[in-house]
């Protein structure tokens, strides 16, 4: 397992962390996903313990709170052993104040979370996304006092705009408090719009970046071919749904040109497209699920290897889009507004 620095911080992760949105089953959406239970949840621990795995990552709203229940049962025992993050702002309940990033939800949400882990200290705790209503100086004021009384180690945003999280940088610059080192985001072969303008902020201001949902809703799996039905299981049953829509063409394309890659390198589709991403700027960790063993060793496969620059133009060729402006307008100006890849 290879691992790297969370951006500008010192902590070393893994490249691959384990996703727990598979865990609980509760609620609409997530029995879609999986419903893992503990049992299932020890042995996933394990195996990826085994294989170097360390990093497990969770929220406060996944299957209302069971799937942190269930992953700190999994790691009872193991405490020293492993690295939690999880995130809070999302609704928890139909109070006011049952979401968002205030100081009275955050101390409520932060102490919830540590119990149903049943532990004293969070690794890497998330703002899951921006709030903007409560200002800005009272979010990060409050992750500085968790910080200073030993909850948290580091703190880290998700799905924050370009704009949201250089305005939490500069506050946190200028009130001298502890800063987001870590942004978890999408991003996948069939969705790049996070190298328009995070990306270059992530380098620029080394935060490093963790990718949720690295095979864009299991569509690139390889379960999705072109004219073929999809199999049973979560994509046919609407897993898929709350992602942005694709091109399907394009979708189909790309799929066409993993399906070569694949038979060049002995790889599985799904490897292939997270080797990819573990070549990109900025990353330093993918978030990846499993719904059992099979599928969590398949994801594992994707490190200690490298695609070749061959592969790689391949599949930077197929997936890019036009991007909007005024990005678009930038590319023609390389020497005074140099990309980190081309799109």
């Amino acid at each position: 397992m290879e691992y790297r620095t969370l951006g500008y911080a010192g902590l070393k992760v893994p490249v691959l962390s384990l996703g727990t949105g598979t865990f609980g089953g509760k609620g609409e959406m997530f029995q879609k996903w999986g419903s893992t239970d503990v049992k299932e949840a020890t042995e996933l621990v394990n195996l990826c313990l085994d294989a170097g795995l360390n990093l497990f990552d969770t929220a406060d709203i996944y299957s209302a709170g069971a799937a942190e229940e269930i992953l700190g049962k999994a790691i009872q025992g193991k405490r020293d052993q492993v690295l939690i993050s999880t995130k809070a702002t999302f609704p928890v309940d139909s109070t006011p104040n049952g979401r968002g990033s205030s100081r009275y939800h955050l101390i409520r949400a932060l102490d919830a979370s540590l119990k149903r882990l049943n532990t004293d200290y969070i690794d890497i705790y998330f703002m899951h996304g921006f709030d903007g209503i409560t200002p800005i100086d009272e979010v990060l004021r409050t992750l500085d006092n968790f910080i200073q009384s030993g909850k948290i180690r580091y703190i880290g945003c998700s799905n924050f705009s370009g704009w949201q999280l250089m305005k939490a940088l500069a506050c946190s610059e200028k009130f001298g408090l502890n800063r987001y080192c870590v942004y978890q985001g999408y991003y996948s072969l069939i969705g790049r719009e996070y190298e328009w303008e995070l990306m270059p902020l992530c380098l620029d201001q080394k935060v490093g970046t963790m990718v949720w949902s690295p095979l864009g809703w299991g569509r690139l799996t390889g379960k999705i071919r072109r004219n073929q039905p999809l199999p049973f299981g979560r994509l046919s049953q609407g897993g898929a749904q709350g992602g942005p829509p694709v091109n399907e063409e394009q979708l189909y394309s790309i799929v066409d040109v993993l399906e070569g890659i694949a038979k060049e390198t002995g790889k599985l589709i799904s490897q292939i497209a997270l080797n990819w991403l573990l070549q990109r700027p900025s990353v330093c960790n993918l978030v990846i699920g499993a719904r059992n063993k099979e599928q969590l060793v398949q994801n594992l496969g994707a490190v200690g290897w490298q695609l070749s620059q061959e592969h790689i133009a391949q599949l930077d060729k197929v997936s890019s889009v036009q991007p909007i402006y005024p990005y678009w307008h930038q590319q023609g100006y390389d020497e005074i507004c140099p990309k980190p890849v081309k799109w």
